[in-house]
């Protein structure tokens, strides 16, 4: 029996290509300094789940399929009488990776799924939230291998945020850009 524990591939590349290249760049003191991805959330809202309840067991099977970890049905909020909305309806389903979970469905996302979507030129570099974080949406759940075409009645996008430990978007930008993600080439 071998002692040698599994580390995903990314994370491999995270701390021996990455981190040199932040410490580099941002010109750290120690590698703690340098950035980190800290979690991956997927959500997915779910368009008439009031009116048909299996619609969210569909999204939770198609999230749970997709990560490879259990999601969730997220709930509403408050009472919204024009949609028929009762506070503690199920109305989305949403997972939050961490570790190697994470480091995986970002390969799987960057290497297979984007490279699937039509007439692809790279994820927008826009969605940083100011302090560290990117969130991207995806418009067909269809690109995860993981999903049967077949089986799908209902074609809908979910959103994917990256967390991270940077504390500016450029920080956050290289980071991610160093763990793969394609973003288009757009001049500043």
């Amino acid at each position: 029996m071998s002692t040698e524990t599994y580390t995903p591939r990314l994370e491999d590349k995270y701390k021996k290509e990455v981190v040199p290249a932040l410490m580099k760049k941002f010109a750290y003191k120690t590698v703690m300094q340098a950035p980190r991805l800290t979690k991956v959330c997927l959500n997915r809202g779910v368009n008439g789940a009031v009116a048909d309840k299996k619609l969210i067991d569909v999204a939770i099977d198609e999230l749970t399929n997709i990560t490879g970890q259990k999601a969730v049905a997220t709930m509403s909020k408050k009472d919204i009488s024009n949609f028929k909305l009762r506070k503690n309806m199920p109305i989305g389903a949403k997972v939050t990776l961490r570790g190697d979970t994470m480091y995986e469905f970002l390969d799987r996302l960057v290497s297979v799924s984007l490279p699937r979507v039509r007439d692809f030129k790279g994820i927008n570099d826009k969605s940083f939230d100011g302090r560290g974080n990117y969130t991207m949406g995806v418009t067909e759940q269809i690109i995860f291998p993981e999903i049967d075409i077949d089986k799908v009645n209902k074609i809908t996008g979910l959103d994917i945020t990256f967390v991270t430990t940077a504390n500016t978007n450029e920080e956050a930008y290289e980071l991610l850009k160093g763990l793969g993600l394609p973003f288009k080439n757009i001049k500043k």
